[in-house]
């Protein structure tokens, strides 16, 4: 008699995020990060300067409600070596789920601070604590996101998968804007360069508020996501790093500055795009500082149709960059840029054809650029140290570029007496810049992901 047999199961495989997943997890959480970033950034313009810096100059007014949006952007990189210690150490899930509560959490109490009229100098200092905590949370956000999305990317589709979590941009300021422009019209102001008082006593706090339920669907999403493959594979090899952050400097510290200088100019353009285009736009043609005199309204309806060419553009840009290759179709993008900040003067000056077709083909510009970083900021960096290396590259490029880009393009637009001159020169000169990176910089598209 022959001895009986026990069927051996085959190893079970190891957990595997779906594709849907991956995609619906790395796209909303940007979406609510960014949607948060911007609702603050429209209400840097629009509400802030009445309500929590009322020097009694405009212009003042601004700068500071500007200073204090670029006050985020020195937190950001602190939030990066936070969350990216975390991230490479326990993983990306948990990690990528406490940057999304901080951000949601911060912009509902932006949502229900008191005024200065209220409680005086107190009220723009919270309105500093909250938008510093926004600040630290975008500083893991991004990365995080983007590391779901490209460790989890099927093979030669990196940088398609890569532009998902940019799409949570342009999507994330059509909600917000979409949201701010339905309040506007529900509560029509008189005077076109100023929001109506039920809008400045009330209603600016719902954008905030609602940040509460969007943050509600983005957890519920990314607590169902498994860790990737190659993190998984460096937890199983031992090769996890005490400290990351001592470890990409020791060992990639020429990618970290070639990955902040990379990003660069996509920073510039971003904040010129969004923030300081919406001030221009608005400005009044007869103010010291003259600026276009559109209506709000009408003006972010316009930029709402430039953010949708954002959107397909980062899109587009995936594929290219997996068939040309990440640095190529920066390098093109990036002389485009360079083009495009010399043809501010003609474009804004030309009527509504041409403020619209300047929409357009900068935030065409944004999408193209943006895109593809999703997929090539992680790939200058090994696994062990990838979500440190390129959340603190991305985040050092915000104080370099987005932190300061709407003071120095008011300043420029100041000095220039109401001409938008300088403030394209100063465009084209910061992507200059990052061409020289670009050019220092090997290509991405091939390397092992797992490595």
């Amino acid at each position: 008699m022959s001895a009986p047999t026990t069927a051996v199961s085959p190893p079970t495989a190891a957990p595997v995020n779906p594709r849907s997943r991956v995609i619906l997890a790395s796209l909303i959480g940007t979406t609510i990060e960014f949607y948060d970033f911007y609702v603050y950034a429209t209400a840097a313009v629009l509400v802030f300067p009445h309500l929590f810096f009322p020097t009694g100059n405009e212009t003042t007014a601004l700068l500071a409600s500007f200073a204090v949006f670029g006050a985020a952007m020195v937190a950001r990189p602190l939030g990066a070596l936070f969350f990216g210690h975390f991230g490479d150490k326990k993983g990306r899930k948990a990690t990528l789920v406490g940057a999304l509560l901080t951000m949601g959490i911060a912009t509902f109490l932006i949502g229900l601070l008191p005024t200065y009229a209220m409680i005086g100098w107190l009220a723009p200092a919270l309105l500093v604590v909250l938008r510093l905590a926004q600040g630290f949370a975008l500083g893991g956000e991004w990365s995080g996101a983007a590391l779901v999305a490209t460790e989890n990317a099927p093979a030669g589709k990196r940088a398609w998968y890569g532009t998902f979590p940019q799409v949570g941009a342009p999507l994330g300021f059509i909600i917000a804007n979409g949201l701010f422009l339905a309040i506007a019209l529900a509560l029509p102001s008189t005077d076109p360069t100023r929001p109506s008082d039920a809008f400045l006593e009330w209603a600016w706090r719902i954008p905030f508020l609602f940040s509460a339920v969007m943050v509600i669907v983005g957890l519920w999403v990314r607590l169902r996501l498994v860790e990737s493959e190659a993190f998984t594979k460096v937890v199983a090899a031992k090769r996890v790093e005490k400290l990351p952050l001592a470890a990409v400097f020791k060992s990639n510290w020429r990618e970290l500055i070639l990955g902040t200088f990379i990003m660069l100019a996509t920073y510039v353009l971003f904040y010129l795009m969004t923030t300081f285009t919406l001030g221009y736009g608005r400005g009044a043609t007869d103010a010291p500082v003259p600026g276009l005199g559109y209506s709000y309204n009408n003006f972010i309806l316009m930029m709402i149709i430039g953010v949708v060419f954002f959107g397909v553009f980062t899109l587009a840009s995936g594929p290219w960059a997996d068939k040309h290759g990440r640095r190529k179709t920066l390098i093109v993008v990036t002389l485009g840029i360079i083009v495009f900040g010399l043809l501010f003067v003609p474009l804004l000056g030309g009527g509504f054809f041409g403020v619209m077709f300047f929409l357009i083909l900068g935030f065409s510009l944004m999408g193209m650029t943006f895109g593809p970083m999703g997929a090539l900021l992680p790939e200058l960096f090994p696994t062990s140290v990838r979500y440190t290396g390129s959340a603190f590259a991305y985040n050092m490029s915000s104080i370099l570029g987005a932190a300061v880009a709407p003071f120095i393009a008011i300043w420029l637009w100041t000095l220039g007496e109401g001409s938008p001159v300088l403030v394209g020169v100063y465009l084209s000169v910061m992507a200059v810049v990052t061409l020289v990176a670009l050019l220092l910089t090997r290509e991405t598209k091939d390397i092992d992901i797992e490595a």
